[in-house]
């Protein structure tokens, strides 16, 4: 069913291997004692299709794709120029202290697109370093984001900031894109293009050293303890997801927002020049 060149090419680019979708069991006649394997030992069995429809079973590039548990906030209208930078629930980000500031939230680790944006801010960072705080935003995990920067050379002077549940996104106006966001055929054109998807890498890098477990992290509730009777336990939340829309800000010395660009498609690579521009460098 899924053996045909065109589909082991398309699940590549959305992360799964060729063999994720197979459900045979290796165990194909009866056991000695007469029970019917896939059946009888449903429970005890890692694999099958109850098992494989739990998410928690699925690769962490596959989680990736699922709708994620809402942030802990809610999404706020996207700031505009002459507005205040917002502030979120845990001042992670602050503003005001006469260093102008380009804050990119990045769309998930392991993205080309977002490859191109994080590399453009380094480099930016690099050339007016000590004049320009640059700030990455990643809404994957420490772990995964961390291996993806090592990757591509490191952060240098970027600071790289951590918000799993995505509520620094929220209170930026960055909520889920749509269905168009993502399958529009502009994106699926560059998508098909980029070469830069490191997201398998990222993934069998962190799962080959034991750096993370995909049930340490499967949504804002699993990172500060029990989930409260009522929540809904999402998908893992350490590969980020692709649905989470990038953008773009530049807040000058006293803390106003300069630029504000929202990402409108998936593919969408951020203009690092404009926000440096806009801010006189």
């Amino acid at each position: 069913m899924f053996s045909s060149l065109t589909t082991k090419l398309a699940m590549r680019k959305v992360g799964l291997s060729s063999d994720t979708l197979d459900f045979s069991s290796s165990k194909s006649s009866k056991s000695n004692d007469g029970s019917v394997p896939g059946l009888d030992d449903l429970e005890e069995s890692n694999s099958g299709w109850a098992a494989w429809m739990n998410t928690k079973k699925l690769p962490l590039t596959a989680q990736a794709w699922l709708s994620p548990v809402p942030p802990p906030v809610p999404v706020a209208e996207c700031p505009k120029p002459g507005d205040l930078a917002p502030l979120d629930r845990d001042r992670q980000l602050t503003f005001g202290s006469g260093k102008p500031v380009i804050v990119l939230f990045l769309r998930c680790v392991g993205c080309a697109f977002a490859q191109k944006s994080f590399l453009a801010l380094r480099d930016l960072s690099i050339k007016n370093q000590g004049k320009l705080t640059c700030i990455a935003v990643s809404h994957s995990s420490r772990e995964a984001t961390l291996k993806w920067v090592d990757i591509l050379g490191g952060a240098w002077t970027v600071d790289i900031v951590i918000d799993e549940d995505r509520a620094i996104y929220a209170a930026w106006g960055l909520g889920l894109g749509s269905v168009w966001y993502m399958f529009n055929p502009t994106t699926q054109i560059q998508g098909w293009k980029e070469k830069g998807w490191l997201g398998i890498k990222v993934a069998n890098s962190l799962q080959r050293t034991g750096s993370i477990k995909q049930d340490d992290a499967r949504g804002s509730a699993a990172s500060t303890g029990a989930a409260p009777e009522g929540t809904i336990e999402g998908p893992s939340t350490v590969m980020g997801n692709k649905w989470q829309q990038a953008g773009l800000f530049a807040i000058d010395g006293r803390g106003t927002v300069v630029l504000a660009t929202k990402a409108l498609r998936a593919d969408d690579v951020m203009d690092l020049n404009s926000a440096a521009a806009v801010l006189g460098f």
